[in-house]
């Protein structure tokens, strides 16, 4: 009994490394839609055995990144345009929801974040390094997100990020220009700090929906790429 109590604990932090070590591969494009998992080659290129790969791949199943067949194996979802278009949305009304309560309670401590998070991400747009730009990007909603102090809001926030980034890579999702992205920002802290809630809610809405528009266009002319209809 003892030695198994002593083993679980290492189990478990193997399998935390095995799910970290897949949701980098899924970001970077080294894992893409619609491709079949192969745990051990997972396995070897992870450099562990193959349980806590497949306890990874259980866990990414739950959240819906990955899918299992059975005899078959698994396999990431495929690309969905509708998806896309279902996670904006509900980012949009999240947002602007969380939005207006963040107006109400925002200090100066509050906005100090806020500008923090602002710069970050205005460094971060002026990188070449992809990973650094999106997760600059969502910390900054994010940040906005968190003053509301609505944590299931919040965690649900985080989980369609999540689903953004994980099932569609960072190389699809910014079709959009990261100097439009920090532009928008930077206008989003400019009504904040005047306490502009209608202005605020107009530059958020619009810069969330031009995102989607742009990520929509790019998963479609990956589509017709594949189809053969685009030279």
């Amino acid at each position: 009994m003892k030695s198994h109590s002593k083993n679980k604990p290492q189990s478990l932090n193997h399998t935390q490394i095995a799910y970290q070590g897949i949701r980098r591969m899924l970001f970077h494009g080294e894992i893409v839609p619609g491709q079949k998992i192969g745990y051990r080659d997972l396995a070897e290129r992870l450099g562990m055995s193959q349980t806590p790969v497949i306890q990874a791949l259980k866990w990414l199943e739950f959240q819906k990144i990955v899918r299992h067949e059975p005899n078959r194996g698994y396999y990431t979802e495929p690309v969905s345009i509708r998806e896309v278009e279902e996670i904006y949305n509900l980012r949009e009304l999240i947002e602007l929801d969380l939005l207006d309560r963040t107006m109400a309670v925002l200090d100066a401590a509050g906005l100090q974040l806020m500008k923090t998070a602002l710069e970050e991400h205005a460094r971060a747009a002026r990188q070449v390094y992809l990973f650094e730009r999106l997760v600059r990007d969502m910390n900054f909603h994010l940040t906005l997100a968190r003053l509301a102090g609505r944590f299931i809001a919040l965690e649900t926030l985080r989980n369609l990020f999540d689903r953004l980034y994980l099932k569609y890579g960072g190389s699809i999702l910014f079709s959009t220009s990261m100097e439009q992205a920090a532009s928008d920002h930077a206008r989003l802290f400019d009504m904040l700090e005047a306490g502009d809630k209608a202005g605020a809610r107009a530059v958020l809405g619009d810069h969330i929906r031009r995102v989607c528009q742009h990520v929509v266009e790019g998963l479609q002319l990956i589509k017709a790429e594949k189809k053969g209809t685009v030279v």
